[in-house]
């Protein structure tokens, strides 16, 4: 870390001994009672604007920092999410805990874009001009969408708007983005209940629904679930979110599901729950969101072994999926 003309800056360095340069934008008070966090940028808060050359408008709310894009008139609003570490998976006392959940530490050097909704069926159809979905609305996520039908639905919509780029999240993307600095079974304070999440309101029982379970997919935005603190809705519940990468890190046959649904029970929704599933698998219950990495030039690169002068430790040792490091502890 350190500071220079720009501001205050830190480096992270990834496995290729790149090392990449952020620089802090301070939180700022908006009334006397409100205030937008901080956030670390690849540009200076000196840069006369902050808005990416793919976005449409850029701003800062109670969130942080985004940027929003049109698809066919259609506004999305992504959310900045700055580089950082995590523990992911899930402590041994963890309730509802499974054994795939080992706890160890990732570092993501790179920031990425993450949509603040799963996909809706009015983006689908608008790229895809077909919706095979049960629940239909276009507020409503896209569902009985497989692995596969997503990767042709990228092609298109990365073929209609080159300058997006737009991808599937990593595991360690999309959980990181989940917890939002959390780190208990949920993003939220208190038990869970229908009331926060849309899921079939019973723990561990798939016999039986709970009082007031809605038994099918709400909007994106419905309301009644507010976002994490990082304004991403509905983490938890609603529909499964389809990751880039799969099951086994560098190998392995399933793409994973992350987030429960509105089918699911309770522990299955938790921030650490992982669902392998067939990539040709459709199912009323999954569905996803967009993603988009940061396309940030390296300042330098080091020699293996060598540690940059004033620079902030990053790259995870271990497994890469992705923009998202399952790694080793640092």
């Amino acid at each position: 870390m350190g500071s220079g003309s720009k501001g205050i800056y830190a480096e992270s360095k990834d496995q290729q001994n790149n090392i990449y340069r952020w620089y802090w934008h301070p939180p700022f008070l908006i009334s006397r009672t409100g205030l937008y966090p901080g956030f670390w940028s690849g540009q200076s808060s000196q840069s006369p604007s902050l808005k990416p050359d793919w976005a449409e408008g850029s701003g800062r709310d109670e969130y942080g920092f985004y940027a929003d894009v049109i698809v066919k008139d259609i506004r999305l609003r992504f959310r900045w999410i700055e580089p950082t570490s995590f523990l992911m998976g899930s402590p041994e006392d963890e309730a509802g805990r499974y054994v795939d959940e080992t706890q160890h530490s990732v570092i993501l050097t790179q920031g990425y874009w993450l949509a603040e909704t799963a996909c809706t069926q009015a983006v689908w159809e608008a790229v895809m001009h077909s919706n095979s979905s049960e629940f239909k609305g276009e507020m409503k996520p896209v569902e009985n969408v497989s692995w596969e039908d997503i990767q042709n639905f990228l092609e298109q919509l990365n073929k209609q708007h080159s300058e997006l780029n737009l991808r599937l999240p990593t595991e360690a993307e999309w959980e990181n983005a989940c917890r939002a600095g959390t780190t208990g079974a949920f993003n939220f304070d208190g038990e869970l209940s229908l009331d926060k999440v849309n899921y079939g309101g019973s723990w561990d029982d798939y016999n039986k629904w709970g009082e007031g379970a809605l038994q099918q997919t709400t909007d994106v935005k419905d309301e009644k679930y507010r976002p994490n603190a990082w304004g991403l809705y509905q983490m938890h519940g609603n529909v499964w979110e389809w990751c880039q990468d799969r099951f086994g890190v560098e190998s392995g046959d399933y793409p994973v599901l992350r987030g429960g649904s509105w089918i699911s029970h309770g522990r299955d929704c938790r921030s650490a729950y992982r669902d392998p599933h067939d990539p040709s698998g459709r199912m009323l219950f999954t569905g996803f969101r967009l993603a988009r990495g940061h396309e940030l030039k390296a300042v330098r690169s080091v020699r293996a072994g060598q540690q940059p002068a004033g620079s902030l430790a990053g790259g995870a040792r271990g497994g890469q999926t992705g923009d998202g490091m399952r790694g080793g502890k640092e």
